[in-house]
């Protein structure tokens, strides 16, 4: 999904509310233009060059912007250029809302390990540390008990490396090929397709190139603390930044300076998704089906290289019943009521059985917007759209109101109200015969509609975010109260307080997860 008009305001208020007007300009910056070299970005910016420097080395030290070398040809024989620049990771930023998904879902898979909790907490909240950091801020916590700081904090680090939750730091300025032109525009006809099928983005392309390979993203390495400090200091003294003596490498780790250490968002966000094709299923069918599909995904789990894997790898009958009686649901269900959920999961009666997750991802987002209509436009016009959406399609008016049950009076008005607020592609045909006449006809895009529905969602967010920022200023006198206070009116407006703050983020929560949905999913 590309970034929409409130999806750049809703990140520019995350920067905003997490780091100041400054980083936050810049960011802005650099999410409406594009990337940008540094010279460029002082002059969009107005800032001075000291501003727009530190401001780069607070966003790439949390993982919100990404260095890149751009190679350019050469004029009239001339030898090719090469550029440094700098791209808001608009995705990464989003992520900064949901550090507390992130921390449950480590907690849950390591079994409530409160070192391991607190190691990623450090590195979510501070971006990039080494391990000589994540030894201070340990020592300072004073959590270790009797074990030594050093070896709690290993332990730690190599469970997180090991489930994949902790990665080892991006290139600091990988080099991209000179041509980076998208793929020819799809026929009007395949629009259906490209909801999954998309362009690789230069976000995307990006990110990849930085990335350490396999065998090293997930390995610890040297991690000897008091190597790293005599490393880290040579570092700082001899590197520099080609333009303008911006020394990002100390920030984004290098190979000849101490291993720096960040979140894997992308493991954290599989593990959403796979969250999401498990609710969606648990919706539409028993609890049998469920444990099939969750068996499935945990076996098939190491294969996947991508977040949005789209279908997984075969498995045999033999292995997914195997998988399935590992939990004690699984124990009570029988090979044929295993083959019989398969079945419901749409998988072919074959030797091998794959789940088509990316349809079961298109099914959820269905549901999340029909949910949408009905809510806002009511049940008519609820019926109409869902038929639409079923047929694919341009359909006539009377055809829409026939099918759908709605009257033919007021079919007309309920379609128009859907096509103005683009809920609805509407196409006007002139008919010759038997008289001339102009003939309406409907049909939801699904690729243009997700897109305007992934903006009312970031439009929604920002101004939740709004609200109880909002509220938190009109009421922070409450917040230092103490609990034994026994003013009554004071107690009773504590208590109003505290019960839309908690509407609010519940509803933030709902929402996310809502636009992880369309944006991450």
């Amino acid at each position: 999904m590309v970034m929409t008009q409130y999806g750049i305001k809703y990140a520019v208020h995350i920067m905003t509310a997490h780091f100041g007007n400054l980083v936050a300009k810049v960011c802005e910056t650099l999410l409406r233009k594009g990337p940008l070299t540094l010279r460029l970005l002082i002059r969009f910016t107005e800032l001075t060059p000291s501003q727009v420097n530190n401001s780069l080395l607070i966003l790439i030290q949390h993982n919100c912007v990404q260095a890149f070398t751009d190679v350019t040809e050469g004029e009239f024989g001339d030898a090719p250029k090469d550029d440094t620049l700098y791209l808001a990771l608009f995705s990464n930023i989003l992520h900064r809302m949901r550090f507390s998904k992130f921390v449950a879902i480590a907690s849950q898979k390591l079994g409530q390990d409160k070192n391991c909790q607190e190691l990623l907490e450090g590195l979510l909240q501070n971006g990039r540390l080494s391990m000589e950091q994540l030894v201070e801020r340990a020592e300072s916590s004073g959590r270790a008990g009797n074990h030594p700081i050093s070896d709690v904090v290993h332990d730690s680090l190599f469970k997180l490396l090991n489930a994949h939750f902790v990665e080892r730091c991006p290139a600091p300025e990988p080099t991209l090929s000179p041509k980076v032109e998208e793929p020819p525009p799809r026929k009007r006809g395949a629009k259906a397709a490209k909801i999954s099928e998309v362009p690789e983005t230069l976000e995307q392309r990006l990110i990849e190139a930085a990335r350490p390979v396999e065998v090293l993203r997930f390995s610890m390495g040297d991690t000897n603390p008091e190597a790293e400090k005599s490393e880290h200091h040579s570092q700082i003294s001899g590197q520099k930044r080609k333009h303008d003596d911006l020394e990002i490498a100390q920030d984004s780790g290098d190979a000849d300076g101490p291993i720096l250490w960040r979140a894997n968002y992308d493991e954290f966000i599989r593990c959403l998704r796979h969250k999401a094709c498990i609710e969606h299923v648990r919706s539409q069918f028993d609890d049998g089906v469920v444990n099939v599909l969750s068996a499935i995904l945990e076996a098939t789990r190491s294969s996947e290289k991508i977040v949005k894997t789209e279908i997984t790898v075969p498995l045999s009958l033999d292995n997914i019943y195997e998988e399935v009686m590992k939990n004690e649901v699984g124990r009570s269900m029988t090979l044929d009521r295993v083959e019989a959920s398969l079945a419901a999961l749409g998988c072919p009666g074959m030797d091998d059985y794959k789940i088509n997750l990316r349809r079961i991802i298109e099914q959820a987002q269905t549901d999340e917007v029909e949910s949408i209509v009905l809510k806002r436009y009511g049940r008519d016009a609820y019926r109409m759209f869902r038929f639409l959406s079923k047929t694919g399609g341009l359909v006539e008016t009377e055809k829409i109101s026939d099918s759908s049950f709605v009257d033919k009076n007021e079919a007309p008005k309920i379609l128009y109200r859907l096509w103005k607020d683009e809920y609805l592609y509407m196409e006007k045909v002139a008919l010759t015969v038997p008289r001339h006449s102009l003939c309406l006809l409907w049909r939801v895009d699904r690729y243009n509609l997700w897109e305007h529905v992934l903006d009312e969602m970031y439009h929604a967010s920002l101004n939740l975010q709004l609200r109880l920022a909002h509220e938190i200023e009109e009421n922070k006198e409450l917040l230092s109260l103490p609990k034994d206070n026994n003013n009554k009116p004071l107690v009773k407006k504590m208590h109003h307080f505290e019960n839309v703050r908690n509407l609010l983020r519940s509803s933030l929560v709902k929402l996310d997860d809502a636009l992880m949905l369309f944006h991450d999913f």
